[in-house]
């Protein structure tokens, strides 16, 4: 294989369905490195678009030597397509930023100095989320918020996944190969030096949010699963509560009973008892079947994803990471 020399600077960038910006993408990127002068390669993974972005990936690749391109065989979310770029980055740092160009490139020069300061993540935190609905940023306030009251690790609010990361936690992380993954909750479990550098995310530049209610309760589900037992207890706390009242109430009969109290026992309680217990019942079986799935889902052993990875100067190579020795041979 050819030895590529490493850049400074790995920029990796999920690509889904965002032809209208790449280009824009690519500009804003090249022009605010380029003041700092710190070689850079930019990593686009292409997590199965349906429109025209590979093709224009493509494009960019063959006018820019330092672009390099990661296709995945379908689209595996978000959260994998960060990882299998996180896979094929070479740089000293590795910045992760979303292609719609929400997180400003500009911001990179701020983050590249807190870097050199020897900080080893310097996150992005919001303090404007400008082309957003109010529901959408309470929501997003409100889960910050509770995920850091509900897990043992500090996840900083008001961030994603726009941060700069050293090479040690670059290689922190390729060795944690769960399925679920919540990217931003891995690199702080990771823990080294952490730093916040406050920004105004400005509105998407064109098309449409890839993460609608449905993907964000998912997320959401996902990320308080993967850092919280929370969920399982509040499941024995309410299962205690529950048995506390039929206690009580049988105590209740069994008085109504030796007194010989003039209460007269109708259907309606009944079957208000037995719907309410056969609810509690369905909600605790399903919290530990939350738990029992993603265990099922780790058991299996499938790679996080396939792909290709493109590299200027080098043939195709299949990123097919299976284990730490595979994902040597396939990303270089």
């Amino acid at each position: 294989m050819t030895h590529v020399a490493r850049p400074t600077l790995s920029i990796v960038v999920p690509v889904f369905n965002e032809e209208a910006v790449l280009e824009t993408l690519h500009r804003r990127i090249v022009a605010a490195l380029q003041r700092s002068r710190e070689t850079f390669e930019l990593v686009l993974v292409d997590d199965g678009s349906r429109d025209g972005s590979w093709e224009k990936m493509r494009q960019l690749a063959a006018q820019d030597a330092r672009v390099t391109l990661v296709r995945l065989s379908r689209n595996f979310g978000h959260q994998i397509a960060v990882t299998a770029g996180i896979d094929a980055a070479l740089g000293e740092a590795v910045v992760l930023m979303d292609a719609d160009l929400q997180d400003p490139p500009e911001v990179l020069l701020e983050m590249i100095a807190r870097w050199r300061e020897g900080y080893d993540v310097v996150y992005g935190r919001r303090t404007c989320r400008r082309g957003e609905t109010w529901f959408k940023r309470a929501t997003a306030a409100a889960f910050y918020r509770m995920l850091r009251r509900l897990t043992s690790i500090d996840i900083p609010a008001d961030s994603g996944d726009f941060r700069l990361m050293s090479r040690r936690v670059v290689e922190a992380l390729k060795q944690l190969r769960e399925r679920n993954r919540f990217v931003r909750g891995l690199v702080a479990w990771v823990g080294y030096r952490q730093i916040a550098v406050e920004y105004e995310r400005a509105p998407r530049l064109a098309g449409e949010t890839k993460y609608p209610l449905r993907k964000m309760v998912r997320f959401a589900g996902d990320a308080i699963v993967s850092f919280s037992f929370a969920p399982l207890r509040a499941a024995t706390a309410l299962g205690l509560l529950v048995s506390a009242a039929s206690f009580s109430y049988a105590v209740y009969a069994v008085l109504a009973r030796i007194f010989d109290w003039n209460v007269v026992q109708g259907w309606a309680s009944l079957m208000v008892a037995i719907l309410f217990l056969g609810g509690v019942q369905l909600v605790c079986l399903g919290v530990i079947g939350e738990y029992v799935g993603r265990v099922y889902d780790e058991v299996k052993g499938r790679p996080l994803y396939l792909g290709e990875l493109h590299r200027p100067g080098e043939a195709a190579q299949q990123a097919t990471p299976a284990d730490e020795g595979a994902r040597d041979r396939a990303l270089g």
